[in-house]
């Protein structure tokens, strides 16, 4: 699997720690989109990049960061056939992927703990979508 993942400034030290433990899985390939400091930039930049690499295919998911993750899960989400959740607990990553076939995860470098973002990278990593009636559902948003 290959995993995208971007950070602003706010995420960068989370996107670190999260990057290192994905490319200790073994199972999967990571493409580092930036940044690579705690240098201020905008997230809509890292947002847009690491969604347009999982729409284009050139990876299966993406990994986003900012402070909150509030802003860069916005960013990712304007585009087309990204479904990025934002998520705090291993209860959201786990339905993010059932239910709505999220193929990003948000995360805030400054609002969760490295240990939790961890847990919940591997639950979001791990989980497979579940089809059925949320199909039908993930359908509908696909033709926003």
């Amino acid at each position: 699997m290959i995993i995208a993942i971007a950070s602003d400034h706010g995420g960068y030290q989370l996107k670190e720690t999260v990057r290192k433990y994905l490319a200790g899985r073994g199972d999967v390939k990571v493409v580092d989109l930036g940044t690579n400091s705690e240098e201020s930039v905008d997230y809509p930049i890292y947002g847009r990049a690491c969604a347009e690499a999982v729409a284009s295919g050139k990876a299966d998911r993406g990994i986003v960061i900012c402070g909150t993750g509030i802003g860069i899960s916005i960013a990712a989400n304007k585009v087309k056939g990204i479904r990025c959740g934002l998520c705090t607990s291993t209860e959201m990553a786990e339905l993010t992927r059932k239910h709505n076939n999220a193929n990003m995860l948000a995360m805030g470098g400054r609002t969760t703990d490295p240990e939790l973002a961890l847990e919940i990278t591997r639950v979001f990593l791990d989980t497979e979508f579940e089809g059925g009636r949320h199909k039908r559902r993930t359908d509908l948003l696909d033709e926003m």
